[in-house]
């Protein structure tokens, strides 16, 4: 479904990614790993079309997409839900889901703000308040419930629940799960590691801007020295 193949990347005059190579399956739940810095969110940027790529190929369904505007990508079936959220503080949670609802994938079964809502029901007690009125765990749900409403092909996510208290990232774990039963695809950054076996196909450890290691979850349990030397765990 997605495929990056030696994908290069740089801000200004510096090289930030470095023949970045992994591939998602339809359906699949696939994370970047890694410490700060080490080039995730680049990666979703470039993915994205926010970040020029200057070598290499990104590929979906087939056919290339890094020369595309970032609006374009998006209406081919990417759903962003960014780091730091950027929902929209002065419009309501109901006007954040329906502002930018659509059907560009032309899902046969459609997201509609009911079904996102039984995903997240807390957001249902939310719908008249406004964005800055929000928790930092409820803005997060909307930002993953407005980028549903786009109906993607592929939901990415940066820092899925990076600061959030534990009962919030709970409802976020069983609301990805609940997506991943779906057949949904999502590309997932994250430090909650034991979260992210239980939910993901696959997983790549990125350093320095290269991917420098890929596999199941199962494998990833067994490598316990690759861990400690990647992710500091």
């Amino acid at each position: 479904m997605l495929k990056l193949q030696e994908v290069e990347a740089c801000y200004g005059s510096s090289q930030a990614l470095f023949g970045v190579d992994f591939t998602m399956e339809t359906g699949g739940v696939v994370t970047l790993l890694g410490r700060n810095g080490m080039g995730k969110t680049t990666t979703i940027r470039a993915i994205m079309g926010m970040t020029p790529v200057t070598g290499g190929h990104i590929l979906f369904e087939g056919s290339e997409i890094h020369r595309l505007p970032s609006y374009s990508i998006a209406r081919l079936g990417f759903g962003l839900v960014p780091e730091g959220r950027q929902i929209f503080p002065n419009l309501t949670l109901k006007e954040n889901l329906l502002a930018t609802a659509a059907n560009h994938s032309r899902s046969s079964d459609p997201y509609t703000l009911e079904r996102v809502l039984s995903i997240f029901p807390r957001l249902e007690e939310r719908l008249g308040n406004y964005g800055n009125q929000l928790s930092g765990g409820e803005q997060q749900m909307l930002a993953i419930a407005r980028a549903l409403m786009t109906n993607p092909k592929v939901l990415i996510l940066d820092e899925a629940t990076e600061g959030l208290a534990p009962l919030i990232r709970e409802e976020i774990w069983r609301g990805l799960t609940l997506l991943k039963n779906k057949g949904e695809a999502i590309l997932i950054i994250d430090k909650n590691l034991e979260a992210l076996m239980q939910i993901a196909d696959r997983h790549n450890i990125m350093e320095k801007g290269r991917v420098v290691w890929s596999g199941s979850s199962t494998e990833l349990a067994e490598q316990r020295q690759l861990k400690e030397r990647y992710l500091g765990i």
